[in-house]
């Protein structure tokens, strides 16, 4: 095989490196955008379950005032 056939495969190996690299590349970003959007999402979820747990309480609270049973059990420190 003479020079030219090796400097066509070496280029061919080149182009392929630099399309493996722009692929790893842009993976690489889509992971990063992934965990931002699974940190912002988690933290939603978080303050959204405080949000339905202050709702509860509030609940709770009315249904006591009106002597109103809600089928929730009772969080009774007395146990």
């Amino acid at each position: 095989m003479g020079l030219g056939g090796t400097a066509k495969k070496v280029q061919k190996l080149a182009d392929v490196a630099d399309s493996l690299q722009s692929r790893v590349t842009s993976i690489r970003e889509d992971v990063e955008q992934t965990q931002e959007t699974v940190t912002d999402t988690n933290e939603r979820v978080e303050a959204l379950e405080r949000e339905v747990a202050r709702q509860g309480e509030l609940l709770d609270a009315i249904a006591a005032e009106l002597d109103v049973e809600t089928g929730r059990p009772a969080d009774d420190d007395n146990a």
